[in-house]
C-alpha cells in the first residue's frame, strides 16, 4: 500500500519576502547535495539540472517539503531514450511547478538500458502513478516500488517498448507510406511511372487531356 502525502496549504507555506528564483533553487539544492546536481541549464528560463538516479526521490522530496521551496505539483514525468550514451541510455525527466509562485523546474535522471531500475514517485506525487505507467509503457523504465506498473495505453501482449529509437522511422512494408505518395519515387506504380517511350509520366499525359 502507497501513503500519500497531500499537498500543503497554500497558508501552510512560508513564503519569503524575495520571490523564488532559479539562482535561490539552485543554491538551496547545492547546500544539500553539493556537487551531485550538475548540468544546471536554463533554456527558456526554466532551471534544467540532472542528479543521479539514486537521488532522484530524495531530490523530489526535498523540492516538495522545504517550505521556501513547494514544488508540490507533478506536472510530468517522461522518458527519453539517448541511444549512444553507453550506461546510461534512458532518461526520465521531471516537470515540478510551484503554484502558489508559478514557478517550474525541470530535472532529469539517467540510468542504463540494461538494468532501468528508478524509485518511484508515487509515495509523494499521487499523479506519478499513471506517469510512471506510461513511461514504463513507452521506454520500459522499471519504477521500483509503483503499487502496479503494467501496461496502460499499449496492449500488453506487446513485447518491446515503442518509443526507444530501435526501429525504422517508418514501416518498410506499408504502401500506404511508400515513397512515391510524397513524389520521390517509389514501386506502387502510378503517378511518376514513365510511358514506354519515357518521354512523360502517365500523370504528366493524364493532365494535358
Amino acid at each position: 500500500m502507497v501513503t500519500v502525502r497531500w499537498p500543503a496549504s497554500k497558508d501552510q507555506i512560508v513564503k519569503s519576502n524575495m520571490a523564488i528564483t532559479n539562482e535561490i533553487i539552485i543554491q538551496q539544492l547545492k547546500d544539500h547535495f553539493g556537487d551531485q546536481v550538475t548540468n544546471i541549464e536554463e533554456p527558456y528560463g526554466m532551471l534544467t539540472f540532472e542528479v543521479p538516479k539514486e537521488l532522484n526521490l530524495k531530490v523530489l522530496t526535498f523540492l516538495y517539503d522545504t517550505p521556501s521551496l513547494a514544488f508540490q505539483f507533478l506536472t510530468d514525468i517522461c522518458g527519453v531514450h539517448y541511444p549512444f550514451q553507453q550506461g546510461r541510455e534512458l532518461a526520465v525527466v521531471y516537470h515540478l511547478h510551484n503554484l502558489v509562485e508559478n514557478v517550474r523546474v525541470r530535472f532529469k535522471v539517467f540510468t542504463g538500458i540494461q538494468k532501468p531500475d528508478i524509485f518511484t514517485a508515487t509515495g509523494l506525487y499521487e499523479a506519478a502513478n499513471w506517469m510512471e505507467r506510461e513511461t514504463y509503457d513507452f521506454y520500459g523504465v522499471n519504477f521500483v516500488g509503483h503499487p502496479n506498473l503494467k501496461r496502460i495505453l499499449n496492449v500488453d501482449e506487446m513485447e518491446y517498448f515503442p518509443l526507444r529509437k530501435e526501429f525504422p522511422l517508418e514501416d518498410q512494408s506499408r504502401v500506404d507510406k511508400d515513397d512515391e505518395m510524397f513524389a520521390r519515387g517509389g514501386s506502387i506504380g502510378f503517378g511518376n511511372t514513365k510511358t514506354d517511350d519515357g518521354d512523360a509520366t502517365i500523370a504528366e499525359i493524364e493532365k494535358e487531356h
